[in-house]
């Protein structure tokens, strides 16, 4: 007999005792819920008003630290306003206001910094060459920027932290799932749907026989119009095209959405997506990790920071190379063969800091307390500050200041036939610095587990790869003792 697990019935009702259940059920909810409508409104007019308030205050402190008239923030409003609607509009297009996208609190400034980069500046920039605002200084528009920016990650963030409060007090609808197909592949499906915010209502298991599935088919329609789940997710196997048919059309007479589960291998991708190619429709599996756009953008970033901090630390480059000429025979510079985008070969540049020069088939990893690490070496080698001349290989072209750190070929090599996702990492240039450092995971790879670890992050950082994520690695690789712990 085919499994049921439901919250009110265990078998179709006759219609006026489905009504009675829906009444007790109803009676023991929440009078006021928020639905995700409601939740868009709330969310669209807290990104309004903080960007509105920035513009305001712009406006005030200018008054009150230089003086002028009231009518100023008149000024302030308007650019404020203008700015708002841009946000807004630009996030409506894309479905922004979704309460999916509020899940995480901690993710909203990922969220909130291209957007803003994206419409606050050119809506600046704009006005500035139509002279639509006025005679707004220049540092006014300045101090707008950052205050924006600063006001609608506070915004977002208590409305995430709202929302989260009216999900643990039952005041805002969860996303309800119901679930239907072989039990195999029932039990397939991500736990993370629930843990994602979503509440499964309904999991009916199919029989594979063809002579109890229709029956079955029938008993699952009749419990899924009990519940009235937002979506439905079809288990079964791709490979019985009938039995997939059937499924959906029975449940196309449904006023609810329909998607098929993926199942198997494909639960472990990131990005699953419906495209075509010419006459033909797939899945995309992978992607490009960045686009045009974000090419430029990081480049850009590389050059800026790249030019700038060998500008700024030439006097400790050269005091470095001097001291690395005194503690003894050899080159200044250690140059070693490593694998960067697409796989393909350079040669990485790093401050000498070993009495060997290890490039070849074998090639021993650095331990604690390392006797064929220099006197001055092991200073460089704690401080990180042997990595400061790979700003020549980004400069090149070779590396990013951010990205996954390249290891000897050697290791390469062995990694790539122990993990199967190990050459993705590959996908982007290597970094300076990555998330993987930052987040502990630096030094001496002891276990093939420390490796395992050591890749997530780095595909992690492969596939949400964000200008601002960038900033934030550096920032915490200059500030964190984290990013530096296991540095010999």
């Amino acid at each position: 007999m085919a499994q049921i697990q439901v919250n009110f019935v265990s078998a179709p009702q006759p219609v006026p005792a489905l009504r009675r259940l829906r009444s007790r059920a109803a009676r023991g909810a929440p009078k006021w819920r928020l639905g995700p409508v409601g939740f868009g409104y709330v969310a669209a007019l807290a990104d309004a008003a903080a960007i509105i308030v920035a513009g305001l205050t712009t406006a005030l402190l200018r008054v009150v630290l230089f003086g002028g008239a009231l009518e100023g923030l008149r000024t302030g409003f308007d650019v404020g306003l203008t700015v708002a609607v841009l946000v807004v509009l630009a996030e409506l297009h894309k479905g922004g206001y979704a309460p999916a996208r509020y899940a995480d609190k901690s993710g909203q400034l990922a969220r909130a910094f291209p957007l803003w980069n994206l419409t606050a500046l050119g809506a600046l920039a704009l006005g500035v060459a139509t002279r639509a605002v006025g005679d707004y200084p220049r540092g006014g528009l300045a101090l707008f920027y950052l205050l924006g920016l600063t006001s609608l990650l506070l915004a977002r963030r208590a409305v995430a932290a709202g929302l989260a409060g009216l999900l643990a007090r039952g005041l805002a609808p969860r996303r309800r799932i119901a679930m239907v197909g072989f039990e195999d592949a029932l039990e397939e499906l991500p736990a993370a749907v629930e843990e994602g915010g979503a509440e499964i209502v309904c999991r009916f298991a199919l029989r594979e026989s063809d002579s109890f599935f229709l029956e079955d088919l029938k008993l699952a329609v009749a419990a899924i119009r009990v519940h009235r789940p937002d979506d439905v997710i079809v288990a079964l196997p791709w490979t019985r095209g009938d039995l997939v048919d059937g499924c959906l059309a029975a449940l196309a007479k449904l006023p609810i959405a329909v998607h098929l589960g993926l199942g198997g291998p494909l639960n472990g991708l990131s990005r699953v997506e419906m495209t075509e190619v010419g006459p033909l429709r797939g899945l995309t599996v992978t992607r490009r990790p960045l686009g045009a756009l974000q090419q430029f953008e990081k480049r850009a970033f590389d050059l800026v920071v790249a030019a700038l901090a060998l500008a700024l630390l030439s006097p400790l480059l050269l005091a470095v190379a001097a001291l690395i000429r005194l503690d003894g025979p050899g080159p200044i510079l250690f140059r070693q063969k490593r694998y960067g985008l697409n796989q393909e070969p350079f040669r990485i540049f790093k401050f000498r800091t070993m009495r060997v020069m290890d490039d070849g088939a074998v090639v021993r990893q650095a331990t604690r307390a390392d006797s064929r690490v220099t006197r001055i070496g092991a200073h460089l080698r704690r401080l990180s500050i042997d990595e400061l001349p790979q700003l020549l290989n980004v400069l090149i072209g070779d590396m990013s200041i951010v990205g996954p750190r390249p290891h000897a070929l050697a290791h390469d090599q062995l990694y790539v036939e122990k993990l199967a996702r190990y050459a993705r990492r590959h996908n982007v240039r290597p970094g300076i610095t990555g998330w993987a450092q930052v987040s502990g995971h630096r030094g001496e790879i002891a276990n093939d587990s420390a490796m395992l670890a050591r890749l997530e992050h780095d595909l992690y950082y492969v596939d949400n790869w964000s200008l601002w994520l960038d900033i934030k690695i550096v920032a915490m690789t200059a500030l964190s003792r984290r990013a530096h712990s296991n540095a010999y």
